[in-house]
């Protein structure tokens, strides 16, 4: 895959938040193999650090900042170091995202307004930044990363999944506005994934996590467990030209868990 030019991403720069682990930096390091130049936007300074230099140590090319999806300004400030470093931003990827685990009954609105603020509204904030530019230069991709769970539901997840809907909401919007100035927006519904922050989540939940780690494996086609880097190559798609007829749309990651 990665020798074939159609996969290329030779001159383009893409800013991906979330990136400094799981399925951010999975994404982060292929796109730099595929020759992309790459924005690593993550709370986490060291991590996005950590992930800027692995990139860089390979002969890749990476700026590693340290930022919030719901600070504009920083968002802002990324974009024009984007701007400078590489003249500019061809591929948004959303995947920045918080998944707390919280009863309905028990959910207070400080916890659903930070879900939907990072993982919706964080979208909106990246997408809009990076907007301009695309329309002026009449070319972009935007890949949103939303969840197998809007098709499947799950507990106490009320508020993460009415987040990862609206991304599907925002994905299709986009997609309409944007597609006079030969934008592209598509979503991706990755299943469950097994990153090192899902582990912890697990671990968090003891047995009760095993189970329902369990439940979901049985009940995908595939019986295993989706590994980060099969949904940044899913990604790497939407991002090249193989990709170009489609937008609006969105691709299940899952391992056959909902199937539609």
């Amino acid at each position: 895959m990665e020798n074939q030019p159609l996969l290329r991403l030779d001159g383009k720069a893409a800013f991906i938040t979330g990136a400094g682990g799981g399925i951010g930096e999975a994404t982060a390091k292929l796109f730099a193999r595929q020759g992309a130049s790459v924005v690593i936007f993550d709370r986490d300074a060291s991590g996005a650090e950590a992930v800027a230099e692995a990139i860089r140590s390979t002969g890749g090319k990476a700026l590693a900042v340290a930022g919030d999806v719901r600070d504009v300004p920083c968002i802002g400030n990324a974009v024009a170091r984007a701007n400078a470093e590489f003249g500019g931003v061809h591929i948004l990827v959303n995947n920045a995202g918080i998944y707390p685990r919280a009863a309905l009954v028990e959910m207070t609105d400080e916890q659903w307004n930070e879900v939907l603020d990072i993982n919706l509204k964080g979208a909106f904030h990246c997408a809009r930044a990076v907007a301009p530019q695309m329309i002026a230069r009449r070319s972009g991709k935007i890949i949103n990363i939303s969840s197998v769970n809007i098709h499947v539901g799950a507990s106490n997840f009320s508020h993460y999944i009415a987040s990862k809907g609206g991304i599907i909401g925002l994905t299709r919007a986009l997609a309409r506005e944007l597609g006079d100035d030969n934008i592209h927006v598509n979503a991706v519904t990755p299943g469950a994934v097994n990153t090192e922050a899902e582990k912890r989540l697990v671990a968090q939940q003891g047995q009760a996590g095993l189970d329902a780690v369990d439940a979901i494996v049985a009940r995908q086609c595939l019986k295993r467990r989706i590994l980060p880097t099969e949904i940044a190559g899913v990604c790497l798609f939407l991002a090249s030209d193989l990709s170009d007829s489609m937008t609006g749309q969105t691709l299940n990651a899952d391992c056959g868990n909902a199937l539609y």
